[in-house]
């Protein structure tokens, strides 16, 4: 089996390495240069002809058709990544929950943190409920740190690195949940923290 990551910097490919860093899941990372167009070339858009980061190249798992199974869309990733690779998700409520998650992140939570009308509009509310619904002790699903949490804990990781000014002082458990997401060794490995 092996696992080939497509990925670059400032990419969401950023989450399923954390991932697998944390999971200790072998990968092979192959870094495209976006600022030289290596995204849009025929090569790559032969394994994604949308031309966007991450890939996931998967040969330990075949299609219907018998090719390499390859994903984009880093949820899609991190779904596949919990389901064949750890023991994160034994349950339909887990893999239902874990989605959930995923798809928050990815869309609502990703809107609400990077789309400028949003933020003005949408991000106070979301960031209120969400720091009633985190907990930094507990996994958002099952029993140990998992899909959901990389997911969720990568957005709001980037929220000093995006926007260092930002007041935060107002979610106190989002402020715990950045915290600890940064000291974290796979994390600060992948994220080139330290």
């Amino acid at each position: 089996m092996t696992i080939k990551l497509f990925g670059g910097p400032k990419t969401r490919a950023s989450m399923p390495l954390w991932y697998m860093e944390e999971k200790q899941i072998p990968y092979e990372l192959l870094e495209l240069d976006l600022r030289a167009n290596k995204h849009r070339q025929p090569d790559f858009l032969a394994i994604n002809p949308f031309g966007k980061l991450p890939v996931l190249v998967d040969s330990g798992v075949l299609t219907p058709g018998g090719e390499l199974l390859t994903l984009f869309e880093s949820g899609a990733i991190l779904l596949h990544l919990a389901e064949r690779y750890t023991d994160d998700i034994s349950t339909a409520a887990e893999k239902a929950l874990t989605n959930q998650w995923l798809l928050f992140a990815n869309s609502t939570l990703s809107i609400a943190l990077f789309v400028p009308t949003s933020r003005e509009r949408d991000f106070p509310r979301l960031m209120a409920v969400l720091d009633q619904q985190l907990d930094p002790d507990r996994p958002l699903v099952g029993h140990c740190w998992g899909a959901a949490d990389c997911a969720v804990q990568a957005h709001l990781a980037y929220l000093p690195l995006f926007y260092p000014e930002m007041d935060l002082s107002a979610y106190p458990v989002i402020q715990e949940v950045i915290r600890r997401t940064h000291a974290r060794p796979a994390y600060r490995q992948v994220m080139g923290l330290g």
